[in-house]
């Protein structure tokens, strides 16, 4: 794909896809047409960089799509003196834009070659407020918590309550939540020391994190 034509297609990703999906944060707009999506994805979907999809980056996880991602973070609303938890560090990408808009982040996966491939690529990006651990945090990972912003980048059937607790007072966490093919993705904010404000955001459907905490099934 030629210079002219990624350009192209970054710009109809974003007024194609993000904007329509009520993406209206031009801090984020501005964010996603820097970070070079391209880069982080698997060479061998290097064509569908900018597809509305899931992109498979191996291990059967995969990318959110652009959408998605975008509209996570308009969300979130994170601001440069925040601290945030990302869960599931996939190919680096996400955690490259939550970098951008906060003062660190640690980020979580359970595949080590996705956090070396991660490390590598936040390097050569000089991307240098990361810190990267391997780890099976699908049903939390309260190291050096509290923080202000938690994001989860794979679904879970259930919300373990470790997620909201580790969280500070005022801090919020993005986390989609049920069983395909209809989940809703919610933002949660501590209001108090034992007090949540949940709000329901829209319906999707990812992969559920590996290892997730799963609901008792009624069995016949």
């Amino acid at each position: 794909m030629s210079e002219m034509n990624i350009e192209q297609a970054r710009f109809n990703m974003i007024e194609q896809q993000i904007r329509p999906w009520e993406v209206l944060d031009q801090k984020v707009l501005n964010l996603i047409a820097d970070v070079p999506r391209e880069e982080f994805v698997p060479a061998s979907y290097m064509n569908l960089a900018f597809a509305d999809m899931n992109v498979p980056i191996g291990y059967n996880e995969v990318m959110m799509s652009p959408k998605l991602e975008a509209r996570m973070l308009q969300a979130l609303a994170i601001q440069p003196h925040e601290s945030v938890l990302e869960i599931g560090t996939g190919t680096g990408y996400v955690t490259t834009l939550l970098a951008k808009l906060a003062r660190h982040v640690k980020s979580v996966d359970i595949h080590e070659e996705f956090i070396r491939a991660a490390r590598d690529k936040l390097a050569s990006d000089g991307t240098h407020n990361v810190t990267l651990e391997h780890g099976d945090a699908a049903q939390g990972w309260d190291s050096h918590a509290p923080y202000d912003v938690i994001a989860l980048t794979g679904s879970l059937p259930i919300l373990p309550k470790i997620f909201q607790e580790s969280l500070r007072i005022g801090g919020r966490l993005f986390v989609i939540v049920g069983d395909a093919p209809v989940m809703e993705a919610k933002l949660i904010t501590r209001v108090g020391q034992h007090e949540y404000q949940e709000r329901g955001l829209f319906e999707t459907d990812l992969p559920p994190l590996r290892n997730a905490l799963q609901p008792n099934r009624f069995v016949l």
